[in-house]
């Protein structure tokens, strides 16, 4: 058998109409705590793992990150085994990013940490990186 590919579930990214009504649900309201923030995007812990709520306003549909040791390598075994290149891969913040198709048409979203973690501030405001 295959070693498994996808190491976690890094993110859930959901789009808000502003980061501070996003803010006030799902960490207000639903208790998730406030992680990092950025102009357009802030994650906000899962208590149970290191996974994140990633909650945005940059138009983009509800998506699942998953975790890979390396995007560029993802790729290529995903592609191998039957699904499809839809875009990327690109450069995020901490790493790179590809969307691919499985063959049954699910999109798989697939991320590593390459750059390193997201180095923040007192008020979770994102500076930087942590080295890879």
């Amino acid at each position: 058998m295959a070693e498994p590919l996808f190491k976690k579930v890094d993110c859930v990214r959901l789009p808000v109409p502003n980061l501070e009504a996003g803010l006030a649900f799902y960490g207000d309201a639903l208790g998730h705590e406030l992680v990092w923030r950025t102009e357009t995007s802030a994650g906000l812990r899962m208590p149970d793992g290191d996974s994140e709520l990633v909650i945005h306003t940059e138009g983009h549909p509800p998506e699942t990150d998953l975790l890979v040791e390396s995007v560029p390598e993802a790729v290529d075994r995903i592609v191998a085994a039957g699904g499809r290149l839809i875009a990327g891969p690109f450069e995020i913040q901490v790493g790179k990013c590809a969307v691919l198709a499985d063959p049954f048409g699910n999109t798989l979203v697939v991320l590593d940490l390459s750059k390193g973690l997201l180095l923040t501030d007192d008020e979770g405001r994102v500076v930087g990186n942590e080295p890879a």
